[in-house]
């Protein structure tokens, strides 16, 4: 049984669309009108997808696997050297998930395919999951809706208050007002269940993590993915806001930045172990774990080696690598909330 849930997003009474921040940036085009967005992202809707219609598939996307700062070199060319990013198509509908230097090949591939509509969530705003949305081809097109979340500083900083942070003087040459998508900077606070779609579901959660940190859990067709990164777990303590986050998930997307030998030496830097992350899914009933969040020294040939002692743990790890792909069938049909 899951605790009383505050849920944001379409159909719910009570939360209009503008009750979290619908904002655009300042000095981006005009706050848009809540009643005018909602009837046009509305029209815009693809019929409700049924079972044996439409596309119901639940695709993963690893465009970034690598923590704390990127790196490159032919002794990371298997795992790749981008910092987080990883994106979600629930049945076309497209999430992304941290703006680290993956992001910048994600948003070629959006352009290229289509994608108008996007939801960015960030986990945090330490550098390694905000440098390269600068770089984020889509921020730049005006036929681009781009709704960005946080709620790691909930009460603190707003989303909107961070985003004008990161791109302005004396650390990047120009300000968020050059862009020219329809940007929309939303808050939450931890625990609230956001509807970003009717048939999407997104679950969130506090992580362990120096400065805050928001974990979660996409559900969408009866699959579920969660992203957890970065947490640092407590030795024969689970976390549960984790597992609640990956209970009987198809996918964990799990901060693996270390081994349990090495957290040793590393307390407090927020980041955990492999191991930790084996016996979460165990004890939550998962079913694959990604490895994620590598350290920067973590040569392909050492991240093999952990690879391999993770999967002999548990068969359905593996270790994520930058261009990764993952595909669920949905065991339901998505159906319109009501």
């Amino acid at each position: 049984m899951r605790p009383a849930e505050r849920r944001i997003g379409y159909g719910v009474k009570g939360n209009p669309l503008d009750a979290h921040g619908l904002r655009a940036l300042e000095n981006c085009d005009p706050p848009p009108d809540p009643a005018r967005v909602l009837a046009e992202r509305r029209a815009a809707e693809p019929t409700p997808l049924l079972a044996g219609g439409g596309d119901t598939s639940f695709k993963v996307r690893i465009w970034g696997a690598r923590g704390s700062v990127p790196v490159s070199g032919s002794e990371f060319r298997r795992y790749g050297g981008n910092t987080p990013c990883v994106e979600m198509r629930c049945g076309g509908r497209t999430l992304l998930f941290d703006a680290g230097t993956g992001i910048r090949p994600a948003g070629v591939s959006m352009l290229r395919s289509g994608v108008r509509d996007v939801h960015l969530f960030f986990s945090h705003f330490h550098y390694d999951h905000v440098l390269g949305l600068p770089f984020f081809a889509p921020l730049y097109d005006p036929s681009i809706r781009l709704e960005i979340w946080s709620g790691h500083l909930a009460g603190i900083m707003s989303t909107r208050e961070m985003l004008r942070g990161l791109m302005r003087a004396p650390w990047f040459p120009v300000e968020i007002s050059i862009c020219r998508a329809a940007v929309v900077s939303r808050d939450f606070r931890s625990g609230d269940v956001i509807n970003p779609w009717p048939e999407v579901t997104v679950r969130t959660g506090s992580l362990n993590h120096p400065g805050g940190c928001i974990g979660y859990r996409v559900e969408y067709g009866g699959r579920a993915v969660a992203f957890i990164c970065d947490t640092e777990h407590v030795e024969g303590a689970p976390d549960a806001n984790v597992l609640a986050l990956i209970e009987n998930a198809d996918l964990v997307i799990y901060d693996a930045a270390y081994t349990d030998e090495e957290m040793k030496s590393r307390r407090g830097f927020g980041h955990s172990s492999w191991q930790e992350g084996v016996r979460l899914c165990r004890a939550a009933g998962a079913k694959k774990l990604a490895l994620f969040h590598h350290d920067p020294f973590r040569t392909d040939i050492e991240l093999a080696r952990i690879e391999a002692r993770a999967k002999e743990a548990f068969p359905g790890a593996f270790a994520a690598r930058d261009g990764q792909s993952l595909t669920f069938q949905a065991r339901q049909a998505a159906k319109k909330q009501v």
